[in-house]
């Protein structure tokens, strides 16, 4: 199998790249930057050599886009959309233009997209989209994904939450912050969290590719959220750090402006469930919190 990212240098990309590669799949990354073999040069903006690589692929990833862990100002705001529509866009007309189209194409999303929501759990059917900044970012994306119909492609928008590993996103993070006493809750703690472990991120991603019907928008996330202040009490048990020092509101603010991020990013509720892959039949290795921790702080 032939697969192609686009943007895939970083944490999903690269753990992707590993798994399809050891079970013998051809991987190529897009990416601005190419040092390998393997990886092709493109600005995630215009048409160039690259486009040849999209012929007879199997599959197309799009990963592409700015991250969200940085200040909202009005400079990264734009470069947060731009981003993500102007590579969406580039790849559509691409993929247009090839002769032999790759047959899946899956589009990163968000599980921000869904409101922030302490009781309600939003699913694919069911679930609340709202209207601000980070969820009207989701909806141009996933506009822009969807706009064009093409009966000899299946597209899927992947609506990832929090995705834990130890080789990089928000795991080593917490991890950190743990150890060093400040693993309480953050805010109020009833925030929820939505989480997915990484071998079953890239797993989701292989079963989707493998299953025809499923197309769409796609919640990838584990079956179990749970709020701020229990995800940080089992994370200090399994660490057997004995207390942790809780962060209110005001804090965080502080401390977000010297990060150099959003606060949203912890206080935000992401209450969301796996619907369309749970009906579907897909299994997962960690679907509580505990058993992929426990496997994270032991490999």
């Amino acid at each position: 199998m032939k697969i192609i990212i686009a943007g895939g240098t970083g944490f999903l990309g690269e753990n992707l790249e590993k798994y399809f590669s050891e079970k013998g799949y051809q991987v190529y990354i897009l990416t601005r930057k190419p040092h390998r073999k393997n990886e092709i040069y493109w600005d995630a903006r215009t048409i160039g050599e690259w486009k040849n690589s999209l012929e007879n692929a199997d599959v197309l990833i799009n990963l592409t886009g700015k991250s969200v862990d940085c200040r909202y100002h009005e400079k990264n705001k734009q470069e947060i959309y731009s981003s993500r529509i102007n590579s969406t866009k580039i790849l559509q007309k691409a993929v247009g233009e090839c002769s032999e189209k790759p047959k899946i194409w899956l589009n990163a999303s968000s599980a921000t997209i869904y409101v922030h929501s302490e009781n309600n759990l939003n699913t694919e059917e069911n679930g609340i989209i709202g209207d601000d900044f980070s969820m009207n970012i989701c909806k141009s994306w996933e506009k822009e994904f969807f706009a064009v119909k093409n009966e000899e492609i299946r597209k899927v928008a992947l609506r990832t939450s929090i995705v834990l590993g130890n080789n990089g996103g928000a795991f080593p993070k917490l991890k950190m912050i743990t150890k060093l006493g400040l693993g309480g809750k953050q805010g109020r703690g009833n925030q929820m969290v939505s989480w997915l472990h990484i071998e079953d991120f890239c797993k989701a991603v292989e079963w989707i590719i493998q299953h025809d019907t499923i197309s769409g928008a796609v919640n990838i996330t584990a079956p179990d959220p749970l709020s701020n202040q229990s995800m940080m009490k089992k994370l200090r048990n399994k660490m057997r750090i004995p207390f942790g020092l809780n962060a209110p509101v005001w804090q965080l603010e502080i401390a977000s402006i010297f990060l150099n991020t959003e606060t949203e990013l912890l206080l935000k509720s992401r209450n969301v469930y796996p619907e369309k892959l749970i009906k579907n039949g897909f299994k997962f290795s960690y679907s509580t919190f505990d058993e992929a921790i426990l496997n994270l702080l032991e490999s």
